[in-house]
Protein backbone atom coordinates (compact mmCIF):
# COMPACT_ATOMS: atom_id res chain seq x y z
CA UNK A 1 0.00 0.00 0.00
CA UNK A 2 1.56 3.84 -0.77
CA UNK A 3 0.15 6.97 0.20
CA UNK A 4 0.80 10.01 -1.64
CA UNK A 5 -0.22 13.16 0.19
CA UNK A 6 0.13 16.33 -2.07
CA UNK A 7 -0.14 20.01 -0.94
CA UNK A 8 0.79 23.32 -0.73
CA UNK A 9 4.47 24.26 1.03
CA UNK A 10 4.02 26.58 3.86
CA UNK A 11 0.16 26.74 4.34
CA UNK A 12 0.21 22.64 3.90
CA UNK A 13 -3.08 22.75 2.08
CA UNK A 14 -4.15 20.09 0.49
CA UNK A 15 -4.61 19.55 -2.90
CA UNK A 16 -7.89 17.96 -3.36
CA UNK A 17 -9.19 15.90 -6.81
CA UNK A 18 -5.52 16.22 -8.18
CA UNK A 19 -4.22 13.58 -10.93
CA UNK A 20 -1.01 11.55 -9.34
CA UNK A 21 0.22 9.22 -11.49
CA UNK A 22 3.14 6.63 -10.47
CA UNK A 23 5.62 4.99 -13.47
CA UNK A 24 6.90 1.93 -12.27
CA UNK A 25 10.85 1.36 -13.49
CA UNK A 26 9.67 -2.22 -14.09
CA UNK A 27 7.20 -1.47 -16.53
CA UNK A 28 7.16 2.25 -17.92
CA UNK A 29 4.65 1.32 -20.32
CA UNK A 30 1.92 0.96 -17.95
CA UNK A 31 1.40 4.18 -15.56
CA UNK A 32 -0.63 3.49 -12.47
CA UNK A 33 -3.27 6.61 -12.17
CA UNK A 34 -5.47 7.98 -9.44
CA UNK A 35 -6.46 10.88 -7.96
CA UNK A 36 -6.19 12.80 -4.22
CA UNK A 37 -9.08 13.37 -2.17
CA UNK A 38 -10.17 15.47 0.03
CA UNK A 39 -7.70 15.66 2.25
CA UNK A 40 -4.89 15.37 -0.79
CA UNK A 41 -4.36 11.62 -0.61
CA UNK A 42 -3.90 9.03 -3.02
CA UNK A 43 -4.20 5.69 -1.94
CA UNK A 44 -2.10 2.81 -4.19
CA UNK A 45 -2.50 -0.87 -3.76
CA UNK A 46 0.75 -1.64 -5.04
CA UNK A 47 3.80 -3.65 -3.81
CA UNK A 48 7.02 -2.13 -2.94
CA UNK A 49 8.65 -0.80 -6.25
CA UNK A 50 10.71 1.81 -7.66
CA UNK A 51 9.40 4.28 -9.76
CA UNK A 52 8.02 8.49 -10.37
CA UNK A 53 5.44 10.36 -9.08
CA UNK A 54 3.85 12.41 -11.68
CA UNK A 55 1.53 15.36 -9.73
CA UNK A 56 -0.42 17.66 -12.59
CA UNK A 57 1.69 15.83 -15.64
CA UNK A 58 5.24 16.74 -13.78
CA UNK A 59 7.33 14.64 -11.88
CA UNK A 60 7.50 15.50 -8.10
CA UNK A 61 9.39 12.50 -6.82
CA UNK A 62 11.73 9.74 -8.40
CA UNK A 63 12.77 6.46 -5.52
CA UNK A 64 11.42 3.72 -3.71
CA UNK A 65 7.73 3.67 -3.35
CA UNK A 66 6.70 2.28 -0.11
CA UNK A 67 4.56 3.99 2.88
CA UNK A 68 3.77 7.47 2.68
CA UNK A 69 5.48 10.17 0.15
CA UNK A 70 4.54 13.61 0.89
CA UNK A 71 4.91 16.15 -2.24
CA UNK A 72 4.76 19.69 -1.59
CA UNK A 73 4.37 22.23 -3.88
CA UNK A 74 5.15 26.02 -4.96
CA UNK A 75 1.61 25.99 -6.50
CA UNK A 76 -1.03 23.88 -8.16
CA UNK A 77 0.52 23.98 -11.83
CA UNK A 78 4.39 23.86 -9.97
CA UNK A 79 6.05 22.18 -13.01
CA UNK A 80 8.57 19.84 -10.51
CA UNK A 81 12.73 19.73 -10.46
CA UNK A 82 13.48 16.37 -10.82
CA UNK A 83 15.56 16.28 -13.44
CA UNK A 84 14.61 12.97 -15.76
CA UNK A 85 17.62 13.77 -18.36
CA UNK A 86 20.96 14.75 -18.89
CA UNK A 87 23.62 15.12 -16.25
CA UNK A 88 22.58 15.76 -12.73
CA UNK A 89 23.61 18.76 -10.35
CA UNK A 90 27.17 20.44 -11.25
CA UNK A 91 28.06 17.68 -13.68
CA UNK A 92 29.65 19.99 -17.07
CA UNK A 93 27.16 18.38 -19.44
CA UNK A 94 29.81 18.83 -21.98
CA UNK A 95 31.75 15.96 -23.95
CA UNK A 96 34.37 14.27 -21.57
CA UNK A 97 36.52 12.80 -24.99
CA UNK A 98 39.84 13.35 -25.01
CA UNK A 99 42.75 12.29 -28.07
CA UNK A 100 42.66 8.76 -28.61
CA UNK A 101 39.27 7.96 -26.69
CA UNK A 102 38.30 4.49 -27.81
CA UNK A 103 34.55 4.87 -28.30
CA UNK A 104 31.60 2.59 -28.79
CA UNK A 105 28.12 3.80 -30.51
CA UNK A 106 24.90 2.76 -28.41
CA UNK A 107 21.40 3.09 -30.51
CA UNK A 108 19.10 4.65 -27.96
CA UNK A 109 15.64 5.09 -29.15
CA UNK A 110 16.96 5.49 -33.07
CA UNK A 111 19.37 7.83 -31.66
CA UNK A 112 23.41 7.46 -31.88
CA UNK A 113 24.64 7.77 -28.16
CA UNK A 114 28.86 7.60 -27.79
CA UNK A 115 30.41 6.00 -25.11
CA UNK A 116 33.76 5.19 -23.90
CA UNK A 117 34.93 1.56 -24.65
CA UNK A 118 33.30 0.58 -21.15
CA UNK A 119 30.05 2.43 -21.35
CA UNK A 120 30.47 5.65 -19.89
CA UNK A 121 28.88 8.52 -21.69
CA UNK A 122 31.11 10.86 -24.15
CA UNK A 123 28.74 13.70 -23.54
CA UNK A 124 26.87 13.07 -19.75
CA UNK A 125 24.03 15.27 -21.35
CA UNK A 126 22.93 12.08 -23.21
CA UNK A 127 21.51 10.16 -20.34
CA UNK A 128 18.55 9.47 -20.36
CA UNK A 129 16.17 6.12 -18.65
CA UNK A 130 16.16 5.18 -22.29
CA UNK A 131 19.58 5.50 -22.30
CA UNK A 132 20.02 3.16 -18.95
CA UNK A 133 17.64 0.48 -20.66
CA UNK A 134 19.75 0.29 -23.76
CA UNK A 135 22.86 0.31 -22.19
CA UNK A 136 21.95 -2.60 -19.57
CA UNK A 137 20.64 -4.47 -22.72
CA UNK A 138 23.95 -4.09 -24.45
CA UNK A 139 25.75 -5.60 -20.58
CA UNK A 140 23.15 -8.19 -20.19
CA UNK A 141 21.69 -6.71 -17.11
CA UNK A 142 18.30 -7.44 -16.17
CA UNK A 143 16.68 -4.57 -14.72
CA UNK A 144 15.28 -4.42 -11.57
CA UNK A 145 13.52 -2.51 -8.41
CA UNK A 146 16.71 -2.41 -7.11
CA UNK A 147 18.75 -1.52 -9.86
CA UNK A 148 16.54 2.21 -10.85
CA UNK A 149 17.21 2.53 -7.03
CA UNK A 150 20.70 2.30 -6.92
CA UNK A 151 20.64 4.32 -10.38
CA UNK A 152 18.37 6.92 -9.09
CA UNK A 153 20.53 7.58 -5.40
CA UNK A 154 23.53 7.56 -7.28
CA UNK A 155 22.28 10.61 -9.25
CA UNK A 156 20.54 12.10 -6.22
CA UNK A 157 23.48 11.74 -3.94
CA UNK A 158 25.51 13.79 -7.14
CA UNK A 159 23.20 16.30 -7.29
CA UNK A 160 22.47 17.28 -3.91
CA UNK A 161 26.51 16.86 -2.88
CA UNK A 162 28.30 18.21 -5.92
CA UNK A 163 30.34 14.41 -5.66
CA UNK A 164 29.93 11.00 -5.84
CA UNK A 165 28.81 8.16 -3.45
CA UNK A 166 31.25 6.32 -2.38
CA UNK A 167 31.09 2.84 -1.24
CA UNK A 168 31.00 3.46 2.32
CA UNK A 169 27.79 6.32 1.69
CA UNK A 170 25.81 3.91 -0.72
CA UNK A 171 26.06 0.76 1.50
CA UNK A 172 24.93 2.91 4.58
CA UNK A 173 21.94 4.30 2.61
CA UNK A 174 20.73 0.78 1.28
CA UNK A 175 21.26 -1.05 4.89
CA UNK A 176 18.93 1.57 6.14
CA UNK A 177 16.92 0.65 3.24
CA UNK A 178 16.82 -2.41 2.58
CA UNK A 179 18.23 -3.97 5.95
CA UNK A 180 21.71 -5.21 6.46
CA UNK A 181 21.65 -8.84 4.31
CA UNK A 182 20.30 -7.05 0.95
CA UNK A 183 22.09 -3.66 1.69
CA UNK A 184 25.60 -5.43 1.83
CA UNK A 185 28.48 -5.20 -0.21
CA UNK A 186 28.25 -8.43 -1.31
CA UNK A 187 24.64 -7.74 -2.22
CA UNK A 188 25.33 -4.86 -3.88
CA UNK A 189 27.82 -6.40 -6.30
CA UNK A 190 25.12 -9.30 -6.90
CA UNK A 191 23.09 -6.56 -8.12
CA UNK A 192 25.61 -5.23 -10.40
CA UNK A 193 28.18 -7.66 -11.45
CA UNK A 194 30.32 -6.07 -13.47
CA UNK A 195 32.38 -3.52 -11.01
CA UNK A 196 29.20 -3.03 -8.12
CA UNK A 197 27.62 0.12 -7.83
CA UNK A 198 30.94 2.62 -8.10
CA UNK A 199 31.69 1.40 -11.87
CA UNK A 200 28.20 -0.56 -13.25
CA UNK A 201 25.75 1.59 -11.30
CA UNK A 202 27.94 4.87 -12.25
CA UNK A 203 27.62 3.79 -15.56
CA UNK A 204 24.50 3.37 -15.89
CA UNK A 205 23.76 6.56 -14.02
CA UNK A 206 25.56 8.58 -16.05
CA UNK A 207 28.48 9.76 -13.62
CA UNK A 208 31.90 10.21 -14.08
CA UNK A 209 34.63 7.39 -13.35
CA UNK A 210 35.26 7.45 -9.98
CA UNK A 211 39.01 7.91 -8.58
CA UNK A 212 40.90 4.70 -8.80
CA UNK A 213 39.03 3.05 -12.21
CA UNK A 214 41.21 2.44 -15.15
Amino acid sequence: MLRIHVSMKFTNVPLKRTPVVLYLDTNPEHPVQGNTDRTGTAIFDIPPASGKVMVNGAVHYHGRLEGSVDINLWSPTDAGKVAQFGAPGSIESGSIAYPGMQTRTLMVNGNAVQTDSEGYLVNLGDWSEDFVRAEAEYEGLMLTDEIWEVIRFLRDYYEKHGVQANVRETIKHFRKVWGPDLGSNHQLHMIFPRGGPQKQGNRLAGLLRTKGEH
